[in-house]
């Protein structure tokens, strides 16, 4: 991994940090290593120390007091409650993308969406994935609404350290699909209401199929 520069300072940090998490790099109750993080991306103490600050108001971290930082566990009932405001921001997105959503975004979702049948096809399910949360994130981007966008980006990071993928069924990827497939039919119509009851039960399902049993309380 590259070196950081100097003059991005600590928001750079913590997004590295933050993918670290979000990738199982650092896992959840672990100590965050400051010194070796230090060494690994170039930097002091004081631009990694504000990055734990900012991570711990998002939530991915706690400060323990003169002991550094821990990754914070990610319960069931954190999650269940995360993921009932997310059905709400990515209904509102729907709603509102379907409003003000510009000719080049519908463009640029349904190239994204047929790139994602072709990996679903092909069986290839990493790229599939990385797709789909693109889908998702341009709806939310098409609201044009930047403090929807701010909140949905900040709990969208916390739950990608979730694993959705293991023993699903092809009922579970053919029933994704077809919704994926309304969500189009919906924003080229420009139907909102439509748009954003499919994006709440899509979210809906993705939470039933999550790794809950992994979690605790």
């Amino acid at each position: 991994m590259d070196k950081i520069r100097q003059n991005t300072l600590h928001g750079e940090v913590a997004e590295r940090i933050r993918v670290m998490i979000t990738q199982g790099k650092l896992t959840p109750g672990s100590r965050v290593p400051e010194k070796q993080l230090c060494e690994q991306f170039g930097v002091s103490r004081t631009p990694l120390r504000e990055a734990l600050k900012v991570l711990a108001h998002e939530g991915f971290v706690e400060l323990l007091t003169n002991r550094g930082a821990r990754v914070v566990k990610l319960t069931k009932t954190t999650l269940k409650n995360t993921f009932e405001v997310m059905q709400s921001l990515e209904s509102l997105s729907g709603e509102l993308a379907c409003a003000r959503i510009s000719e080049d975004e519908l463009t640029n979702i349904e190239v994204l969406h047929y790139q994602m049948l072709a990996y679903y096809k092909s069986g290839n399910m990493k790229e599939y994935l990385l797709t789909n949360q693109q889908i998702h994130e341009a709806i939310v981007l098409a609201s044009q609404n930047d403090i929807l966008i701010d909140v949905y980006k900040n709990l969208n990071h916390r739950v990608h350290r979730v694993r959705f993928t293991a023993e699903l069924s092809n009922d579970y990827w053919s029933k994704a699909v077809a919704e994926h497939e309304a969500m189009i039919v919906a924003l080229r119509a420009r139907d909102g209401a439509n748009l954003g009851q499919v994006l709440r039960r899509h979210l809906r399902d993705k939470l039933e199929v999550s790794a809950l049993d992994e979690m605790a309380e």
